[in-house]
C-alpha cells in the first residue's frame, strides 16, 4: 500500500501518520521526495480500514499494491539501488564485471586467474570454494581451504571476492571473509537460508532458480530484504527449457522485466547460460546492450584441465579481448565501465 500525504502536511502530522500505521503492526518505509511525502506500507494491509484512514488530516491518497513483493518493488523505491562493494558500485548505470574460475583448485591457479582478470579490467573476483554439483561423485570444491586461497588472491590483487554459500551454518564465516555472498540457483528458494541472510549486513547475489518465474525470483529477494538486508543483486543465469544445445536458455527479457518491476540491480551469467565458452562474448555484449548492470563470467587459465565447467570458461586472452570490446560498447548504451 502507498499513502500519499496532502501537499500542506506538516512534519509533525506526517510523523503521527507514520506512528498510526506502525501501531497497526505494519512496517513503514518513507519514500518521500523533495516536493512530496509518501509512505510505503509493508505487511498485511487488509487490516487497514481505508475510510477510517482517510479521516486522518494528513492522508491525501491511498493506493493498494497488488504485487506480493514490497521492498523489492520499484513502486516503493523508484530510484535504482546502487550497491557499493569496497568502492565498486553495482547498479545505477555502472556495468560491473565479476570474473574468475568456476572452482578454486589450487594456489597457483587462483592467483594466476585473479591477476589476469584484474589486468583486463574485472572489478570483482569470483571463485567457487564450496561447489554444489548434480553428481555426488563430482568435485565438490576445496571448501575452507578454497576460501583461504580466495582471501589470498584478494590480498594480492585488491579485488573484492564473491563466492557461493551452501548452508546457513556457514554464514558467520562468510560474513567475516567474503565481500559478496552468492546464493546459487539451487538455493534460490531455500527460505531458511534466505531469512538468515536477511539478518546480516552483506551484499547478496541471488541467482534465478532453474525454472523460477520472475515473480518467484523477486519473492526470494523479498525474503532477504524483509529481514532488513536490502543489499540484493539479482542474477539471471539461464533457465531450463526444452532446448538441449545450450546448457540453459538465457532469458534476456528478464533484465527488462526486472527493470520495470524492481529497483534492484540485475546481472547476467553468460557462462552458465550457454555452457559454451564460444558464446560467452556474444551473450556478454547482449547483456550490456539490453541494460544489465554487469556480468559474472568464468575465466580459467587451463580450461581443458579444469575440475569444473571448463567447457564454459574463457581463457585469459579471450577474456581480455572480450573486455576491450565491451568497453567500446558501454558508452554507446550509456553504461560506465571502470
Amino acid at each position: 500500500m502507498i499513502i500519499r500525504a496532502k501537499q500542506n502536511t506538516t512534519v509533525e502530522e506526517f510523523e503521527r501518520l507514520k506512528q498510526t500505521i506502525i501501531n497497526m503492526g505494519l512496517q513503514v518505509k518513507d519514500v518521500s521526495g523533495e516536493t512530496f511525502k509518501v509512505l510505503g506500507v509493508i505487511g498485511d494491509t487488509s487490516k487497514i480500514d481505508e475510510r477510517a484512514l482517510y479521516a486522518n488530516p494528513a492522508v491525501g491518497e491511498i493506493t493498494r499494491i497488488q504485487s506480493p513483493y514490497k521492498k523489492a518493488s520499484k513502486v516503493f523505491h523508484p530510484d535504482p539501488t546502487i550497491i557499493d562493494v569496497k568502492g565498486v558500485k553495482i547498479g545505477g548505470g555502472n556495468f560491473t564485471v565479476m570474473a574468475g574460475p568456476c572452482s578454486v583448485e589450487n594456489h597457483d591457479q587462483i592467483l594466476e586467474c585473479a591477476n589476469a582478470v584484474k589486468a583486463s579490467g574485472a572489478n570483482i573476483l569470483r571463485g567457487g570454494a564450496f561447489k554444489p554439483r548434480t553428481s555426488p561423485y563430482a568435485f565438490q570444491g576445496l571448501e575452507l581451504e578454497g576460501l583461504e586461497l580466495l582471501k589470498e588472491a584478494r590480498k594480492e590483487t585488491g579485488l573484492p571476492i564473491i563466492t557461493e554459500i551452501m548452508s546457513e551454518d556457514m554464514i558467520p564465516q562468510f560474513v567475516k571473509d567474503v565481500d559478496i555472498i552468492q546464493v546459487g540457483a539451487r538455493n534460490m528458494q531455500n527460505f531458511h537460508l534466505l531469512k538468515a541472510l536477511g539478518k546480516i549486513d552483506k551484499p547478496i547475489l541471488l541467482k534465478r532458480g532453474l525454472s523460477a518465474t520472475i515473480e518467484e525470483w523477486l519473492m526470494a529477494a523479498e525474503y532477504i530484504m524483509a529481514g532488513g538486508n536490502e543489499k540484493v543483486i539479482l542474477c539471471e543465469r539461464g533457465i531450463r527449457t526444452f532446448e538441449k544445445y545450450t546448457r540453459n536458455t538465457l532469458d534476456l527479457s528478464a533484465v527488462l522485466a526486472v527493470k520495470e518491476l524492481s529497483h534492484l540491480p540485475v546481472v547476467i551469467d553468460p557462462s552458465h547460460s550457454a555452457g559454451k565458452w564460444s558464446m560467452v562474448e556474444g551473450l556478454s555484449q547482449a547483456a550490456l546492450a539490453v541494460g544489465a548492470d554487469g556480468i559474472i563470467v568464468e575465466v580459467h587459465n587451463d580450461p581443458e584441465h579444469a575440475l569444473c565447467d571448463g567447457a564454459q570458461s574463457l581463457k585469459p586472452k579471450a577474456f581480455d579481448d572480450m573486455m576491450k570490446k565491451l568497453k567500446l560498447i558501454a558508452p554507446i548504451v550509456d553504461k560506465v565501465m571502470k
